[in-house]
């Protein structure tokens, strides 16, 4: 009986602290080394390239946190100049999910001018951190 506790204490503890490591990864923006030499063109995006960046976001059609991630891109494309926001319909476009190692949505690329990646999110970016992160690419 007691071991039998211990264990069911032992599991809630270890879902707990992957639940907390997972709830705090999910956002941010950070540069990965997979995606050095990675260039999206206006012809794989469907849509033109930003003067100065562009915001590309991956999204599913049941994705509650891609919504607010549309908004979210939305305003920041619309508060600096040159800059573009395109949503790709992941379930669409898995020749380029595969490639770009898009693992779940919403997923964000920062491109710069070129088109090369220079950020990544996954999970819904929160605005000051999408600003800041186009300062890189910009």
């Amino acid at each position: 009986m007691r071991t039998g506790l211990m264990v069911c204490v032992l599991v809630l503890a270890a879902a707990s602290a992957f639940g907390v490591l997972q709830r705090r990864r999910s956002g941010r923006i950070r540069v990965r080394g997979r995606d050095d030499g990675k260039r999206l063109r206006a012809a794989e995006l469907g849509a033109d390239l930003g003067e100065r960046a562009t915001l590309v976001q991956f999204s599913s059609a049941f994705c509650a946190p891609c919504r607010a991630t549309r908004r979210v891109l939305g305003e920041v494309a619309g508060l600096v100049p040159g800059v573009a926001h395109v949503e790709i319909d992941a379930e669409a476009h898995l020749d380029l999910v595969r490639r770009l190692d898009i693992l779940k949505t919403p997923t964000v690329l920062v491109l710069d001018a070129d088109g090369s990646v220079v950020r990544r999110a996954t999970g819904q970016p929160r605005k000051a951190d999408v600003i800041a992160a186009l300062g890189e690419a910009v």
